[in-house]
């Protein structure tokens, strides 16, 4: 049956005779089926396959990501049945259950349904990964039940954590989902599964005078969420600092660390940065989820424009591209995604990074060690005789990096890089505030692509709406553009904890250097000339990009409002 479903994605042209052929010998050598070996080289997507398999057997492929199903229904089938199987009950239909399964030919699964549930099973087809996603989000609630009943307890119980409760957090292992242990254990295994569940990208925990507050950063904004009682503050940053290797004598100076663990089906790392305060211990725990930097640049959020202008760049044979913008703007996202581009066995790709937050297969990566001398200035004059193709330098901080990164492009290599400036034309003023002569930089850089995240509007509870004639005339909005916009806004929905947001969406300026611009380096011209000349030659400003999302529905009028106010 296998051998049916990849030949009709051969038929229907999304594979080759070629790719097949590689994801069967990838099957065989790793033991699993063809279709998992397809989605694994990123050939198709997971959808495709449950597409074709419920075609193949006369089921109906299903979307999870739109499907709220009643507590009474995932009440029939236990948590642990649900994980064990990769199964979700949908509804009742009748005396049956229907469920969502990966593979409908797996009987056995089925027929042990049939014997827990005492009912007739029917079945609809949807990929391993959301099926498990989807049990997270269902069944996590009782795990939402369980951090706030966890601290009711140890607000209303005045249990002491003394050394040994803390002793107990540090003996244990590191697994996020261990079953045993310390009540301290449980609690900081399952503020972490919560942060995943509810896609935030960095836990908080702040400790105040009488208080703990923990905020989750959930797409730019900071959400409260929990305040435990402030006598659980050690034992919960012992806890941390054992899970990522931090000294826990060490209670005065900043520490770093990180986390590698496995929440469910998906291996998270967490970035640990350890701050001491007036109060104790503040700690940062950066989620860094290998899934969110394999989205491809064609998902990045590129106006058609500025998609073919970027893929021009990245195939350039040398030259600096540079990426700029505030912290979690979204830069090594893109970086990434434009080295998963060029990531081809013919070329040779070494980044110097700082740290190295995500591990890429087929490329060099090299962290730097400024405590043993190994700077990004070391790292690229090494990385030059390894002889590469493509460089990727982390950020470029001060000027022996930038000068290192401009002879590595003036000597025939393609290099990228990261600025912390505003916009797109101030970095060409940034790098010459750095003491870098102007005709190194008016030679060296191509282009350079501002950036920044707009909150996308929660497709769920997305409606239309006619914005006020202010609005109108704040944005200066033509009668032409608003002939053709499509205004959409979110009501607040659960799946989108009623804020109307879910999911970003990258906002850019794309400047490509040309021969005025090139001139105005040279001559030292101030960073507001050099926005003109490239708008004349047709850039579009981060506002403008912004407000285009937003006329197309994508996103609200408020976040060109928050962008404009110089919002992240």
């Amino acid at each position: 049956m296998s051998n049916d479903i990849c030949q009709q994605l051969v038929d229907r042209g999304l594979i080759s005779q070629d790719q097949l052929g590689e994801a069967e010998g990838m099957a065989s050598s790793l033991g699993i089926r063809t279709e998992d070996a397809l989605v694994k080289l990123e050939y198709v997507d997971a959808s495709e396959i449950s597409t074709a398999q419920a075609a193949q057997f006369g089921y109906e492929a299903i979307d999870l990501t739109v499907i709220e199903v009643p507590q009474s229904v995932i009440g029939l089938v236990p948590e642990s049945v649900a994980r064990e199987n990769a199964v979700l009950p949908l509804r009742i239909d009748g005396d049956s259950i229907v469920v969502a399964i990966n593979d409908p030919m797996k009987f056995e699964v089925i027929d042990k349904l049939r014997f827990i549930l005492n009912r007739e099973i029917k079945c609809e087809v949807a990929p391993n990964d959301a099926i498990l996603t989807a049990i997270n989000r269902h069944y996590g609630q009782s795990e939402t039940e369980s951090v706030d009943s966890m601290l009711q307890e140890f607000t209303e119980t005045a249990i002491d954590f003394t050394q040994t409760e803390i002793s107990q957090a540090e003996a244990a292992g590191d697994g996020v989902d261990e079953e045993g242990g310390s009540p301290i254990i449980k609690l900081v295994n399952l503020i972490v599964s919560e942060a995943l569940n509810m896609r935030a990208s960095d836990i908080h925990i702040e400790p105040f005078e009488d208080r703990i507050r923990i905020r989750y950063r959930i797409d730019g904004k900071l959400i409260e969420r929990d305040s435990p009682p402030k006598r659980l503050l050690g034992a919960i940053v012992s806890r941390i600092k054992i899970m990522g290797g931090i000294d826990i004598a060490e209670k005065r100076r900043p520490q770093d660390g990180r986390i590698k663990t496995r929440v469910g089906p998906k291996e998270i790392d967490l970035r640990v940065s350890i701050m001491p305060t007036n109060h104790g211990q503040g700690v940062v725990m950066r989620i860094l989820d290998r899934d969110s930097i394999k989205i491809g640049i064609r998902n990045l959020g590129f106006s058609e424009e500025n998609y073919r202008t970027f893929q021009n760049i990245i195939r350039r044979p040398n030259g600096i591209f540079l990426v700029t913008g505030p912290t979690g703007s979204g830069k090594t996202t893109t970086l990434y995604s434009a080295l998963g581009e060029l990531n081809r066995p013919d070329r040779k790709i070494i980044t110097a990074e700082d740290p190295v937050e995500y591990l890429l297969g087929g490329i060099n990566q090299t962290e730097v060690r400024t405590s043993i001398g190994v700077t990004f200035q070391k790292i690229i004059k090494a990385m030059l005789r390894q002889a590469p193709n493509v460089i990727l330098v982390g950020e470029i901080r001060d000027l022996e990096t930038a000068e290192m990164a401009i002879q590595a492009s003036l000597t025939g290599h393609l290099v990228f890089s990261t600025l912390h400036t505003n916009d797109a034309p101030g970095s060409i003023t940034r790098l010459i505030d750095m003491h870098v002569q102007p005709f190194l930089v008016a030679s060296s850089v191509m282009a350079v692509l501002g950036q920044r995240l707009a909150r996308r509007n929660c497709s769920k509870c997305v409606e239309p709406f006619t914005p006020s004639e202010s609005e109108i005339e704040h944005f200066d909005i033509t009668p032409d553009m608003l002939a053709s916009a499509t205004f959409m806004r979110g009501k607040g929905c659960g799946q989108c904890h009623h804020t109307g947001f879910r999911g970003r969406v990258a906002v850019h300026e794309l400047m490509t250097m040309n021969a005025g611009i090139r001139e105005m380096t040279f001559n030292r011209e101030p960073t507001q000339n050099i926005r003109r000349q490239a708008r004349l030659f047709g850039m579009k400003t981060l506002d403008e990009d912004c407000l285009d999302k937003a006329l197309k529905g994508q996103t609200h009028l408020s976040e060109v409002y928050r962008l404009q106010k110089g919002g992240h």
